[in-house]
């Protein structure tokens, strides 16, 4: 039986924020950040596992009571300097524990994006489950796009038709994803441009503008907003 895998980077240390702590420990809606993406995703029933990577030094995560998600959080300390770094060493350490087969699905997930639904990951799943390739969710750019100069002066507009704002999960087989990533240029910046440059297109599912990823301190009020008022649901 094919299983479906989240996966958590969260070795990252989040230096746009601002902030002092690691980006996905700030306290947001009465919990850590990190809570509300691991809360979303375990409630997902086909999810079989939430696996959370974290950096080798990381002395947070012990600190605080998990046991709500007792049986279906597995963390592993092996974090790299990178975003695909860590996926890559969580994804290996995934499968030389027996605990993930390369037909399996692997969901990753940003910590830093608090708003993902059920309803979202639900749609992921069922929009992707039967594909070949995979993919991920994402959004069509609605604002109008200027390019600049060095000078931070308008150069052009540029066209937003068939233009998209990637978002995560991103959901593609183990071993594609592996091999995709072991591959990758260095500059990618997720997991679809890794599977993009073996010449495969991932498929794209709608998201939606709550998914938004925290990155900048005003987007800390805006995530709070957020998830204070679905508390309230």
């Amino acid at each position: 039986m094919t299983n479906f895998i989240a996966l958590i980077p969260a070795a990252g240390s989040g230096s746009r924020v601002g902030e002092r702590a690691p980006k996905q420990y700030l306290p947001l809606a009465g919990k850590m950040m990190i809570y509300h993406a691991l809360r979303t995703l375990c409630r997902v029933r086909r999810i079989s596992k939430v696996c959370v990577v974290l950096a080798p030094e990381d002395g947070e995560w012990v600190q605080h009571d998990w046991s709500e998600f007792a049986g279906k959080i597995q963390t592993f300390p092996c974090g790299g300097l990178t975003r695909a770094e860590s996926v890559t060493n969580g994804l290996k350490a995934l499968m030389a524990a027996g605990q993930a087969a390369d037909e399996d699905w692997i969901l990753v997930h940003d910590a830093a994006r608090p708003g993902l639904s059920v309803n979202l990951t639900e749609r992921l799943l069922d929009e992707l489950a039967e594909d070949e390739v995979g993919g991920l969710l994402a959004i069509p750019l609605a604002d109008t796009l200027k390019r600049a100069t060095s000078h931070a002066r308008v150069a052009r507009t540029e066209s937003r038709d068939g233009l998209w704002q990637a978002q995560t999960p991103q959901m593609f087989r183990a071993g594609l994803l592996l091999s995709a990533l072991e591959q990758a240029p260095a500059e990618i910046t997720d997991d679809a441009s890794a599977i993009e440059a073996l010449g495969l297109s991932p498929k794209l599912v709608l998201g939606d503008s709550y998914n938004f990823k925290v990155t900048y301190p005003q987007d800390l009020a805006l995530a709070e907003l957020i998830l204070r008022e679905r508390m309230t649901e």
